[in-house]
């Protein structure tokens, strides 16, 4: 993969500085963005947030801070005959004390739905986190360019993805020809809320996380509301979600409650039908998916809190561990093993009245034996095999003929011959 400030020759620096004036800025605005609920615009620049004000102002959580303003299937979005594009962004990168710096964010380039180039970004901020301290401290930096060359001078549709794993403020938006808003409406719209692996957690790029492989497989407008490590019920987020227009929905519950021991099965039970109550006031009759807790192995039967693994941090490594004791079980404490149990008896109850509300056992995304072949480095997240085969198997599951997303024709083949690989 490219840096977006790879150096130039000078014959190629010299035709870019012939062709400067001919640059078209084009303000960034709502009708280029898909995938962000709303935009702050800031003294340096344009910020994408998938929650919107009001319901970040019910949450002071540092942690639900930073993930909602990673940018997880947010793209520009845009028309043209252009050859060329240029994005001025200042991302925020995140470093734990310790541990070894994680590779830059990306930004997907593509032109009719086809990856077609992938870029980094130099410059941004640095937030250095000290896990054991809790401590953290920022050093500011300035924007970086991406460029996008050698894009064939026909009308298209081109699309910027977002890093999943970066905030990222939009500084600047050229191109070579004008550009134009691309239409909404033509495919339905996925409205999708889970924890880190939703987020797209330790996947390659923003269009090889899970749910967009997945979105991408089955047809469909992808919103997601994938938050590391802040999937937990919250009463905003599912307020936030009755009030987006969608026409199909998904929640996927249970990793976060259970590694931040957050509640006991009594309230467990009470809050996910609060949360299925909410999204039914605004979408009474849209196909309603649960999907239960992907197997990790430290979680299915001890219960949390979770913690990193300080011994593994002294090694250069990430990796996570289960605090709790099996035998609190008894009064209730969460394991993912009895949030398996539960949801299913929960959306079973409830389909009785609710026909178009529908489970989906996260076992069969990624169970014991894919754990065996496709590990969790960290004991958390998958890597990006197995945000493949889980977003394969989504897709298998849901949008196939009697899934309960109904995949279109001209995408079924795509599935049925990408899944003969995994």
């Amino acid at each position: 993969m490219l840096k977006s400030n790879a150096p130039v020759s000078p014959t190629e620096e010299s035709q870019m500085m012939n062709t400067r004036h001919q640059w078209i800025a084009t303000p960034i605005t709502h009708e280029f963005l898909r995938g962000a609920l709303e935009l702050e615009h800031t003294e340096r620049g344009v910020l994408p947030h998938r929650l919107p004000a009001w319901a970040r102002a019910q949450c002071a959580d540092p942690q639900l801070a930073m993930a909602e303003s990673q940018p997880s299937g947010v793209r520009l979005v845009f028309r043209t005959q252009a050859t060329e594009v240029e994005v001025d962004v200042l991302p925020t990168r995140y470093v734990y004390a310790g541990a070894p710096r994680r590779p830059d964010g990306i930004y997907d380039l593509l032109v009719d739905g086809e990856l077609l180039q992938q870029r980094s970004a130099d410059g941004g901020d640095t937030v250095t986190i000290d896990m054991r301290t809790g401590s953290a401290s920022r050093q500011s930096g300035q924007p970086g360019t991406l460029r996008f060359t050698g894009l064939l001078a026909r009308d298209k549709t081109v699309e910027v993805w977002l890093p999943h794993n970066e905030t990222t403020r939009l500084v600047a938006l050229r191109t070579n020809a004008r550009i134009e808003p691309v239409p909404g409406g033509e495919r339905k719209t996925w409205l999708h809320h889970g924890s880190s692996i939703s987020h797209g957690s330790n996947g390659e790029s923003p269009t090889r996380i899970w749910p967009a492989l997945a979105a991408s497989l089955g047809d469909v407008e992808l919103l997601n509301l994938g938050f590391g490590g802040s999937a937990l019920l919250d009463q905003f987020t599912a307020r936030v979600m009755r009030d987006t227009p969608a026409d199909l929905l998904s929640v996927k519950i249970g990793i976060n409650l259970v590694n931040t021991d957050l509640m006991r099965l009594r309230a467990f039970t009470s809050a996910v039908h609060g949360f299925l109550d909410t999204l039914r006031d605004g979408h009474p009759t849209t196909p309603l998916l649960v999907v239960s807790p992907l197997y990790c192995a430290i979680h299915e039967d001890t219960p949390g809190p979770g913690a990193f693994d300080f011994d593994a941090l002294a090694a250069g490594k990430v990796r996570f561990r289960a605090t709790g004791d099996p035998a609190d079980r008894r009064s209730g404490k969460l394991t993912l093993t009895s949030i398996r149990e539960e949801l299913e008896r929960i959306t079973r109850q409830r389909k009785a009245s609710d026909p178009n509300l529908h489970f989906l056992d996260g076992l069969a995304l990624y169970g014991q034996s894919d754990f065996a072949e496709l590990p969790l480095a960290d004991q958390l997240h998958p890597d990006g095999a197995a945000h493949r085969r889980i977003a394969l198997r989504f897709a298998e599951h849901v949008f196939h003929d009697g899934g309960p997303f109904h995949a279109s024709a001209r995408r079924r083949a795509v599935v049925e011959d990408a899944g003969k690989g995994s």
